[in-house]
């Protein structure tokens, strides 16, 4: 559950009081058109416009799987170097946290960016690179989500420029080698968005951050406008989403299909379809309109005035939610306890 601030709750809904929103596709030069078979390549020369440095007051992009936005330069443990690597072995680190150090993530880390995420550098030190998430909205930085990320996960590199983008749409999936062989490099994230160069018979060809041409499995991502949504917006595609993620292990501040927090299962499921949230429960649900839970619209709870969890109503008096440390996503009754008691509103994003 994400961390809430206090703010007033009245009977009828959860209305915070205190302040804290066609062309023709066409491939880059000298790549192949969408749905041709391309000769296998290993590079694409990024656009030299930006400083190849770090500088404040530039953006910046994810170079890796999944970036943790850590509190401060210090508040990494030992344990979570594998999170602070490039590559990131994010499974690694997954792997070796206690439940303990787990729950002990709400005082260090509080989100996550993925591969090709735009991120805006506030701030620079030795290893380190303070920054902001435009995408992610937060009552922490009306800039963005806030955090300290190691300059190694990040480059300057401003993306490969196409029409078209491919968006990961499995929970996780691999990028290939663009060769015969295709063989497995780096395990991505659902709602990861990359360039997209073309297709060789089932894969999808894309270029990362970095500049390097991958493959990814066809069945595994969508090819859209990179100015539409991956999946177009309605109740039950929302919904259906929502569903995929069943089983996950929740993961404070987590935003990927390797682990999510509640408010993470609900920004990344929008996201995928377009519609842009706040990231945390609290701005959650201080944004959308009020409604009476319909599929789709966000429920929540607080406690002695705090709102502290969110969950997405699904129909017929159930609800899908990541309800804390140690648990996974799952299905329940509305009118389970104790979340019912402390209920307190629903919001709707969707049109």
């Amino acid at each position: 559950m994400k961390r809430s601030v206090r703010i007033a709750v009245t009977a009828a809904v959860a209305l915070a009081t205190l302040g804290c929103g066609t062309s023709t596709p066409r491939p880059p030069a000298g790549a192949p058109a969408p749905g041709s078979v391309a000769p296998a390549t290993t590079s694409v020369s990024p656009r030299r416009d930006v400083p190849h440095r770090l500088t404040t007051g530039h953006s910046a992009w994810v170079a890796v799987s999944v970036a943790r936005l850590w509190q401060s330069p210090s508040a990494p443990w030992s344990v979570d170097a594998p999170a602070l690597a490039a590559p990131v072995r994010f499974r690694t680190w997954l792997r070796a946290l206690t439940l303990s150090q787990r729950r002990a993530l709400d005082v260090r880390s509080d989100t996550e960016a993925l591969l090709g995420d735009r991120v805006v550098v506030v701030g620079l030190r030795r290893h380190w690179a303070k920054v902001v998430v435009p995408s992610q909205p937060s009552q922490k930085d009306a800039r963005g989500y806030p955090g300290w990320v190691p300059r190694r996960q990040l480059t300057a590199h401003r993306p490969t420029a196409t029409d078209q983008v491919a968006t990961v749409t499995a929970r996780t999936t691999w990028l290939r080698t663009d060769d015969s062989a295709k063989s497995r490099v780096t395990e991505i994230s659902f709602g990861t968005r990359l360039p997209y160069l073309g297709s060789v018979g089932r894969y999808t060809r894309v270029v990362t951050p970095r500049g390097d041409v991958r493959r990814l499995a066809g069945g595994k991502v969508v090819v859209h406008a990179r100015t539409a949504p991956a999946i177009l917006p309605s109740r039950a595609s929302i919904v259906s989403t929502a569903k995929s993620f069943l089983g996950l292990d929740y993961l404070w501040g987590g935003l990927s299909g390797f682990g999510i927090d509640c408010s993470g299962l609900t920004w990344l499921d929008y996201r995928a379809h377009g519609i842009r949230i706040p990231r945390d429960a609290l701005p959650q649900s201080q944004h959308g309109q009020v409604t009476t839970r319909r599929p789709g619209d966000l429920l929540f709870y607080a406690s002695n005035g705090l709102v502290h969890h969110v969950s997405m109503y699904l129909g017929d008096g159930e609800m899908i939610h990541a309800p804390h440390t140690g648990s996974v996503v799952r299905i329940e009754a509305f009118s389970n306890q104790p979340l019912r008691s402390e209920y307190v509103g629903a919001r709707r994003y969707l049109d």
